[in-house]
């Protein structure tokens, strides 16, 4: 990538839709919280961690994920972890972000949901004070649970429906169909919430359609694999269904084979609604900007299609259109004087 595109990306406006935050807990901060807490972690050191951060798939990293989280107790721990993480991206040209959370993942822990909650609601006002943030929060339920469990975190998310925006699903995807879950998504669009999915990541093409037909999705978290199915490809531009990628997960997690596999610059050419995010970037290697850089060097994006992208991420969120105006107008005015300055 030329050092042109990297100054570009650097501070280029954008927003975040696919990010997880319990998955941008730094291996500094695991240790720190275990510390804080006095939970014991089976690792002495960054170092150590880092050596586990190497995943065969999905499941590998879950199984990971899924034990830092026993750092989390207080609701400090949640806003310290939110707080890091728009510290971090801040710098690195985020205007607005939609955040993940996994309740279930806590709560099944004895930690009380509005604990989690007003840890990570408190850091997003600081981070709309103090860093000019804007943010929607969706609340995630968890796959690899039964649909049963998925009611108990609703009722919960019902009660605060001032700071949860939309629900989505997460966790492990092989074998689980969108299906699954049609009751609880049809109760949560009854009270209000929109809904997302992560779809076509380990699942096929079909989970993708289902997502959309059975769930009623707004968007679609991932959707690698309904690039195979030329149909779905049509009607998702059609409709403008937007597609949350994240490109070093999708390597990490061996979803693709290298960078070069990534779909991004397929679903451009497509004129998919295609956005880049960092989706759980302590473990995958890398926030956005650094996912803007590796699909910009493997797949030579050109500075049109780095524009598109940012563009792109607004025009998915969940702002009002006046709002994501403004972002989109703002991009280009960034874009425009990078390219004034590049003659």
């Amino acid at each position: 990538m030329t050092d042109q595109k990297n100054t570009l990306i650097d501070k280029l406006p954008k927003a975040e839709l696919h990010l997880h935050i319990e998955g941008t807990l730094e291996p500094e901060m695991m240790l720190a919280l275990a510390k804080r807490n006095d939970i014991a972690l089976p690792y002495d050191s960054v170092e150590e961690i880092r050596a586990a951060y190497e995943f065969d798939g999905l499941q590998d990293f879950l199984d990971l994920y899924y034990a830092g989280m026993s750092v989390l107790i207080e609701e400090r721990d949640f806003y310290d972890l939110t707080w890091a993480y728009l510290e971090t991206v801040a710098d690195q040209g985020v205007t607005h972000v939609e955040i993940f959370f996994d309740p279930q993942a806590h709560t099944d822990r004895g930690i009380a949901f509005e604990t989690v909650l007003g840890g990570i609601t408190s850091a997003l006002e600081t981070g709309a004070r103090e860093l000019r943030i804007t943010s929607r929060l969706i609340m995630c339920f968890l796959r690899h649970l039964p649909e049963e469990q998925a009611f108990d975190a609703l009722h919960s998310a019902c009660r605060h429906k001032d700071h949860i925006h939309a629900v989505g699903l997460d966790s492990s995807e092989a074998g689980i169909p969108p299906s699954n879950f049609a009751r609880v998504y049809e109760a949560a669009r009854n009270e209000g919430f929109i809904t997302v999915a992560h779809a076509g990541e380990e699942g096929p093409a079909a989970y993708v359609t289902d997502a959309l037909d059975i769930l009623k999705v707004s968007r679609v978290d991932h959707g690698n694999h309904a690039l195979d199915d030329p149909a779905l490809v049509a009607r998702l531009v059609r409709e403008k269904t937007p597609l949350t990628m994240c490109p070093l997960s999708n390597l990490r997690l061996k979803v693709i084979a290298s960078m070069e596999a990534n779909p991004v610059k397929t679903a451009l050419d497509a004129g998919l609604l295609v956005t880049v995010n960092s989706d759980d970037p302590s473990y995958f290697g890398g926030y956005i900007n650094a996912n803007y850089e590796a699909v910009t060097d493997a797949l030579d994006l050109s500075i049109t299609d780095i524009v598109t992208l940012a563009k792109n991420s607004f025009a998915a969120s969940f702002l009002p259109d006046e709002e994501k105006q403004t972002h989109i107008d703002a991009v280009e005015r960034h874009a425009g004087k990078f390219m004034r300055s590049a003659d």
